[in-house]
């Protein structure tokens, strides 16, 4: 079973996209701020096989240095952000190739976010 890791300080927010993700079949591994996802990304290399991450974390790493991290470690890592507040900045600071869900966004379009990653690795708009 895939494991994705989610990114996400708002607990909440975060037991939402967890139960989604276990609803679809994925696995799930939780950080709640940008160091930790970066120690388990650097700690596990190729354990996890997608990325879900808000922007706005508690830390100093935001969720596009957790991407970039990611995508360092594995180039073409999928990468799933979700904000409602810094969406707009999506196409000059996400990686390539992934994909932004505005929130409030609904639990199926988390998951064919991650699918479509995951299935084709082309971006979606």
């Amino acid at each position: 079973m895939p494991i994705i890791l989610v990114v996400e300080d708002d607990e909440l927010m975060q037991s939402l996209v967890e139960d989604t993700l276990k609803e679809g079949g994925f696995e799930i591994a939780v950080a709640a701020s940008g160091e930790e996802a970066v120690t388990l990304l650097k700690g596990h290399d190729r354990k996890y096989r997608a990325l879900v991450t808000d922007i706005h974390l508690k830390g100093k790493m935001d969720g596009w240095e957790v991407a970039q991290h990611a995508r360092e470690i594995e180039p073409e890592f999928p990468v799933v952000y979700m904000s409602g507040a810094a969406a707009a900045d999506w196409t000059s600071k996400g990686v390539p190739n992934s994909i932004m869900l505005d929130k409030p966004f609904a639990p199926a379009q988390l998951l064919t976010a991650v699918s479509h990653l995951l299935n084709k690795g082309q971006p979606t708009t």
